[in-house]
């Protein structure tokens, strides 16, 4: 199989979908890989480590598009992409459909094969391809949440783990997952004082039992996150429905109940958001203000920090991308229930509930879809 490598064009998206270490694991296997000149600089990867690993190095995304069987991204495709993918054509990547109407009518419309990361599932409910960025994003999220607190960019001015005499900051983690456990482990570890709120039970008393003591746990309903918001000076974001739209648990009401100049960091974003005032951000113009609160929502967190990104990702993406590319997305989403459930939309259907019941749109279960 010819499997394509684009450069990301996202804003301030550095990270790259292969190493050249993939690379190498790809050939062996009898594959081609094109990697678009400059694709992995922003990871730390010059051109000439893919030309080593035996790459083709190919001058644009017009040419990768055209020639590869099988397209591996990071982040969906832009409007600028749209017109490139063509029928058949096997797209991996994040796509996070249920936040946008546009890119899913774009892509139905494109007759491809889209296998998004975020919704690839294990046996034991697991998202593997998404557990390497929501652990990057839970974990920066508070080092996001940290900065934007101090005053000169426009929060309290609060450190977040206090000073003896003076009481650190309360830290709100809204949902249990893998990006809030891991948002409550770096609060936690800067001293500061943090309440963890999810709807399982079941995870809060896991959660309980391996966090430190500074680390509260509280069932998450609206009478529990309206009193939580009174205390916040932070507040994360970390909800996540697979393959679904986040719900609006924070409402725009709800903000009122915070203090001036609190920070909401909404880790949720790339689908649609847990707060009803969150909208898209970018690194370059990560804040905006509502109603006295400071919002961060930049829908590419791992983005920043691409050294580290890039290879969490694709530790964990590299084995799902070789078997594609061994078998055909047909035999291999036959074969591993895993990546049948990565299938979203094939051929112009939606296959996946959690996208259909987004937009109303027209639903075919994954089994009679594929050929």
């Amino acid at each position: 199989m010819i499997v394509g490598v684009p450069k990301e064009i996202k804003s301030n998206e550095n990270r790259v979908a292969l190493t050249p270490v993939g690379v190498e694991t790809l050939l062996k296997a009898g594959h081609t890989v094109l990697v678009e000149k400059t694709a992995g600089i922003g990871s730390g990867f010059e051109d000439n480590l893919y030309e080593k690993s035996g790459a083709k190095l190919i001058a644009s995304a017009e040419e990768i598009y055209a020639q590869a069987q099988m397209i591996v991204k990071v982040k969906e495709p832009l409007p600028v992409e749209y017109g490139l993918i063509r029928r058949g054509q096997i797209v991996f990547t994040y796509f996070h459909f249920a936040s946008s109407r546009e890119l899913t009518d774009a892509m139905i419309k494109s007759g491809c094969i889209a296998i998004a990361y975020e919704t690839v599932q294990d046996a034991s409910g697991d998202l593997p391809l998404l557990i390497p960025m929501s652990e990057v994003a839970g974990r920066m999220a508070t080092q996001e949440g940290a900065k934007f607190l101090e005053e000169s960019t426009g929060g309290r001015g609060i450190l977040l783990g206090g000073v003896p005499g003076v009481a650190p900051a309360n830290v709100i983690v809204i949902g249990g997952g893998v990006v809030g456990a891991n948002a409550a482990k770096m609060a936690a570890g800067l001293g500061a004082v943090v309440t963890i709120l999810d709807v399982s039970l079941e995870r809060l008393r896991y959660l309980d039992d391996i966090m430190p003591k500074n680390v509260i746990t509280m069932m998450s309903n609206p009478h529990n996150i309206r009193e939580s918001l009174k205390i916040a000076d932070l507040l994360i974001g970390a909800v996540l429905i697979p393959g679904a739209r986040a719900p609006h648990l924070v409402t725009r009401d709800m903000l009122k109940l915070m203090k001036k100049r609190s920070v909401i960091v909404d880790v949720a974003v790339d689908q649609g958001g847990c707060v009803e005032t969150c909208h898209p951000t970018t690194h370059e113009d990560p804040t905006y203000v509502v109603d006295d609160v400071l919002h961060y929502c930049v829908a590419n967190m791992p983005g920043a920090v691409p050294f580290t990104s890039t290879q969490a990702l694709t530790n964990a993406t590299l084995p799902y991308a070789v078997d594609i590319a061994n078998k055909g997305y047909v035999k291999a989403s036959k074969e591993d229930k895993e990546i049948l459930l990565g299938l979203n939309i094939v051929e112009g259907k939606v296959v996946y509930k959690g996208v259909s019941d987004a937009f109303g749109l027209s639903y075919i279960p994954v089994e009679k879809a594929l050929p």
